[in-house]
């Protein structure tokens, strides 16, 4: 634990996806950053961890993302070089939905519309497959003939614990400190800087990145606790059918919309290398949580619910009854956008939230943003659209 005037150029409060990343980009540009957890991550009690993540380069929440995805997948290979580990598998990804379907509305309408008119404006490889050429390709898929698909052969998947694993290890090698299994009480102005109170002790920082996910709101206060709410989410794997086992694992990673409500929506992967299960999940934005309370264990009926309302009749293969199923969290914005600003009350504050359950894809991209903010006043890449004001 640093002593009570231990100070940092930087310190960043939350190593999941985004920061791990900033922490990895600051150590990089050689400064005195120091990350803090309250736990050991990579961990599985937030938002970054269940062995994968899906990753696009056309983003069908909106085409200002675009830019993040595509920075991120030149991120992970620059650090898959440094490491000489694979963190991004790009196997392709297959988005279906209807063939007509309204854009205007919540984040998720029109998803496979948006995701493709987002590929035609930043020329990104795509197909468009009919029903009948999912079925031939992809057994394993049964849309209906009012369904179509949307291929992207550069989409794919990530790993996130070791995304985040290899980010610190690579941090540290380049300086930055971290503090794990500390809690941060309270931020306050501190001269020029910030006083960052801790269950640990004290420390101070010129600048702060907060990137706490969950616990985000309850740190940072108003009006951060009202513009995000954490939520409870489960994935489930279920065991592959030996027929199917080449499709499920040679097959792309999944996203289905099927209906016009935000949880009419749930995505999956092939079985990886080694397992005889797929994962799949749902999205529930239904009801807050309490982050240091969360319901982990997962009940039969929420099996259930999953097969019923998504899988029965769009998956083939699969038994019914899953091998595992596990709890995380999404910090949810009321537009389901991302919110990265400097605190209103504290410039020297900056608050990454992007979330909102689509976020890991851009986290490379952002952790470099975030850095490049705190440091040059403005990052390179364009954060502008996720800022506070868009609220107020």
């Amino acid at each position: 634990m640093p002593s009570q005037t231990s100070s940092f150029d930087v310190a960043v409060i939350g190593l999941g996806a985004m920061g791990a990343a900033a922490l990895y980009q600051l150590a990089k540009r050689g400064v005195r950053a120091i990350g803090i957890d309250r736990f050991s991550p990579p961990h599985d009690q937030g938002s970054t961890h269940g062995e994968t993540r899906i990753t696009r380069q056309a983003i069908g929440e909106g085409e200002v993302y675009v830019p993040l995805a595509l920075r991120s997948n030149e991120i992970w290979r620059e650090l898959e070089a440094e490491i000489g580990e694979r963190l991004l598998t790009q196997n392709g990804c297959l988005i279906i939905g209807p063939a007509q379907e309204p854009v205007q509305g919540v984040v998720r309408k029109g998803f496979l519309t948006r995701t493709r008119n987002a590929a035609q404006q930043y020329d990104i490889s795509h197909e468009i497959l009919d029903p009948a050429e999912i079925r031939r390709r992809y057994p394993q898929f049964t849309p209906q003939d009012f369904e179509i698909g949307y291929f992207e052969p550069g989409g794919g998947y990530l790993d996130p614990e070791r995304c985040v694993a290899a980010q610190l290890a690579r941090a540290h090698v380049l300086g930055a400190s971290t503090l794990l299994g500390t809690v941060v009480r309270a931020l306050q102005r501190d001269g020029s800087g910030i006083r960052i109170s801790t269950d640990r002790g004290d420390l101070l920082a010129s600048e702060v990145i907060v990137s706490a996910g969950a616990w985000a709101p309850g740190l940072l206060g108003a009006p951060f606790d009202r513009l995000l709410t954490p939520t409870r989410q489960v994935m489930h794997w279920f065991p592959v059918e030996e027929a199917h086992a080449s499709a499920w694992a040679e097959g792309p990673v999944f996203i289905w919309s099927h209906g016009p409500n935000p949880n009419d929506f749930f995505y999956g992967f092939p079985a990886l290398p080694g397992s005889s299960a797929t994962k799949t999940a749902g999205e529930q934005y239904d009801a807050s949580t309490d982050p240091d309370h969360v319901e982990r264990n997962i009940d039969a009926s929420e099996v259930r619910h999953m097969v019923e309302t998504h899988t029965s009749g769009r998956l083939a293969g699969l038994r019914n009854e899953a091998v595992r199923s596990v709890t995380c969290l999404y910090t949810i914005t009321p537009d389901s956008n991302f919110l990265i600003d400097r605190h209103p009350e504290n410039e020297r504050i900056l608050v990454a939230s992007p979330c909102s359950g689509h976020g890991f894809k851009h986290s490379a991209a952002i952790g470099e943003a975030l850095a490049q903010t705190v440091l040059d006043g403005r990052s390179r890449t364009d954060v502008s659209a996720f800022a506070l004001s868009r609220f107020q």
